[in-house]
């Protein structure tokens, strides 16, 4: 494995862990299902790409993505909250409906970003010294971290403690007088912002945005919450489940671009992206029920070899 595919991984795994965050925050903390996920990142690309394109500023472009996000999960939490609507349908609604929605903000079903100023080259003019390569995971780590504190101290709020206890038990916390729909709506907002968020970089860092380039976003979000529960146990913090939650992103996006690169002995093609991702996903799924097994097995053949001394 080359340093250069390494570092792209490791780039790609830290823009891709803001919206793994967005994915943990219904997935994990909200136990809410939500599939409009697979809209918003396009949404937030797309918001991005048009402002820029029009010759706005990279940074503002960031926040109206974020803002886009954050109606596009306020629409889904009016599905499920005021229309009553499952939150699988509600989801899909939300995630066909922005399909339509992003290709008119667009115009067309790509826009390419080359010969724009995009935050990129912005920062690069406040460090001439040092080379894109040098900054692009800087200032990736950098904001997922900015995010992951955010989000871990938001978390410990009143209306954060909240949201995890109706994730927890809805009926037990809207006994004690919480409006459980608020609480929804909050965390369908904060999560969808996240996700766009990271569309909005995603978009800027590779130079275009696509109305397609979001779909099994849901998949790449929930295999990064997965994997990284899977390996980094529960040590009984909210900050530990966050870094756990990018962990599993650079571990997801490494893997994929393994499995890319070298997969080819094995039969894969460039075509076999989902494929892998559900693959990596069942993997990881299946992973704590094997190492329970293993460590039984281990414990049992221990435990003989001391009774037959």
């Amino acid at each position: 494995m080359t340093w250069s595919l390494l570092f792209h991984a490791l780039e790609q795994g830290l823009v891709f862990g803001i919206m793994a965050l967005g994915v943990y925050i219904t997935f994990q903390v909200l136990n809410f299902p939500d599939l409009s996920v697979d809209g918003t990142f396009p949404l937030g690309a797309a918001i991005t790409a048009k402002f820029i394109f029009a010759g706005g500023d990279p940074f503002i472009a960031i926040l109206w993505a974020v803002a886009g996000g954050v109606l596009a999960g306020g629409l889904t939490a009016f599905f499920h909250t005021r229309l009553k609507f499952t939150n699988l349908l509600s989801g899909i609604l939300t995630m066909t409906l922005l399909y339509s929605v992003n290709l008119r903000i667009m115009g067309k079903s790509n826009i390419p970003l080359l010969g724009k100023i995009t935050i990129l080259d912005v920062i690069k003019g406040w460090f001439p010294q040092l080379s894109l390569d040098q900054l692009t995971p800087i200032l990736f780590l950098v904001a997922v971290l900015l995010v992951k504190l955010l989000l871990d101290y938001f978390l410990c709020t009143e209306i954060g403690m909240a949201i995890r206890a109706t994730g927890d038990n809805e009926q037990m916390i809207r006994s004690l007088g919480v409006d459980t729909g608020f609480t929804k709506i909050i965390g369908l907002c904060l999560s969808n912002g996240l996700v766009a968020l990271s569309g909005s970089l995603f978009a800027q860092y590779s130079g275009f945005a696509d109305v397609g380039m979001g779909i099994g976003t849901i998949v790449a979000g929930l295999a990064s919450v997965i994997i990284g529960r899977s390996i980094v146990r529960n040590r009984g913090g909210i900050g530990w489940m966050t870094v756990s939650v990018i962990i599993g992103s650079i571990i997801y996006r490494t893997t994929v671009m393994i499995a890319l690169r070298y997969g080819y002995r094995l039969g894969f093609q460039p075509g076999d992206l989902k494929l892998i991702s559900v693959l990596l996903v069942v993997i990881a799924l299946t992973f704590p029920l094997f190492r329970g097994r293993i460590k039984a097995i281990v414990t049992t053949n221990g435990s003989n070899g001391v009774e037959n001394k």
